[in-house]
């Protein structure tokens, strides 16, 4: 950076080389003294981490995922994931998934509309992430339900499966 700085402003003249340096490291000083004044910035959680029964499914482990796979059948797919909210006590956002009707076989399921939620938002291993997500179909009457997930610290579902 300063060799750039220095041949932009027309090389070391007279008197202008010792001027550049200064007024830089000044403006380095400045910036250090304000960035210790203002609060740090904290990082956003993840979502989980790739663990357990989901260690090879998609998404675990980013912020913000655009697509959640927890590496079972077409039923634990959500893909075109877009957030409305990211970073609060829940995340929420929408996409597809493979809607299974009750008496259903998975091959006949649709493509349908499924609201997504990660909450228990804390510490899992020393990262700041939601710990459990969990998605259903709105158009299908299905709500969001706090005692049915999957936990994603420590790769399990709740209850057990």
């Amino acid at each position: 950076m300063w060799g750039a700085r220095w041949r932009r402003a027309g090389g070391a003249g007279r008197g202008r080389g010792p001027w550049l340096l200064a007024a830089g490291v000044a403006t380095a000083l400045a910036g250090a003294g304000c960035a210790s004044s203002h609060p740090a910035v904290t990082a956003a959680p993840t979502l989980g981490r790739p663990a357990g029964v989901f260690a090879h499914g998609k998404g675990f482990g980013q912020v913000r995922p655009p697509e959640i796979f927890n590496g079972g059948d077409p039923t634990g797919l959500v893909s075109h994931i877009t957030w409305t909210s990211w970073g609060g006590a829940r995340a929420s956002g929408t996409g597809t998934g493979e809607y299974v009707g009750p008496s259903q076989s998975v091959a006949t399921g649709s493509q349908e509309p499924a609201t997504v939620v990660a909450f228990d938002r804390g510490t899992c291993h020393g990262k700041l992430m939601y710990q459990a997500v969990e998605w259903y179909f709105p158009s299908h009457g299905q709500r969001f339900d706090p005692h049915r997930y999957e936990n994603i610290c420590t790769g399990s579902y709740v209850p057990a499966q």
